[in-house]
């Protein structure tokens, strides 16, 4: 059975230095593994809870990090779009668009994204069912698009935290495309008073052993040197130290299979 593929970086684009610190690291790790790598960061976050919340160093400003770094480590990179007019501009720049689970419903987005011809990673949202995410997809295919993802990253459960159904990836893979695992959003506490985002990263092993065994085809992973010292998400982001034991767990589960 092939190997899963990773998507990991820092939630949001910080800085040259920190992109450059985790794609070195990971990339290193996924060689010596023999894991597909792409490296992910946002140049924006559209959807943070506090209006005082970081939302980015600028698009252009955050894109050219990212070509730099796609470049200068020989890896595919992604990142999230937010409205319509962004995808053309950012699909000069990556290899991949992922579309935020908060707007995997949104049509013009979808279509967008498809047409510009680069690979598309659609997040379930924490209201859909799995098989929901057939219509997501329907659209994208509309465009004559067929390189497309499907994430899972838990479903809201009450107001302020989300549980990780892993049938689900069983059930979207009947859908006919590659089915990731976020391991990091998906042990999030939303909604919490502070205006800040809370998480549970002890959590983190557990949904990347889980989404493995239930045959992921990709694992999606926030990581950071720092992560208390992250400008967003720092409550749910993988230490980049605990990365490698991880993923060599996931490896030795993959090839069980």
């Amino acid at each position: 059975m092939k190997n899963f593929f990773l998507i990991a970086g820092p939630c949001i684009i910080e800085d040259s230095y920190i992109c450059a610190t985790i794609a070195e690291r990971v990339s290193e790790i996924c060689q010596e593994l023999e894991i597909d790598y792409i490296f992910k960061a946002s140049y924006k976050k559209a959807n943070r809870t506090s209006i005082d919340s970081f939302t980015g160093i600028g698009m252009h400003e955050g894109l050219d990090i990212l070509k730099m770094i796609s470049a200068k480590f020989e890896v595919s990179v992604i990142t999230d779009v937010h409205e319509t007019y962004e995808c053309d501009i950012a699909a000069n720049y990556v290899d991949y668009l992922q579309i935020p689970a908060f707007l995997c419903r949104q049509t013009d987005l979808l279509m967008a994204a498809g047409r510009t011809g680069k690979g598309v990673n659609i997040k379930k949202g924490q209201f859909l069912s799995p098989e929901a995410m057939k219509y997501a997809v329907d659209k994208v295919r509309s465009t004559g698009n067929n390189n497309i993802w499907v994430t899972e990253r838990g479903t809201t459960f009450g107001y302020d935290s989300l549980v990780v159904d892993f049938t689900s990836v069983p059930r979207m893979k009947k859908i006919g495309v590659p089915v990731v695992v976020d391991c990091t959003h998906s042990v999030q506490r939303p909604n919490q008073l502070s205006g800040i985002t809370g998480g549970d990263p002890e959590l983190i092993e557990t949904i990347c052993l889980a989404a493995v065994a239930t045959g992921a085809d990709g694992l999606f992973l926030e990581v950071h040197p720092n992560p208390s010292q992250a400008k967003s998400d720092a409550a749910s982001m993988l230490q980049l130290d605990e990365l490698y034991p991880i993923l060599k767990k996931c490896v030795a589960i993959r090839k069980a299979l």
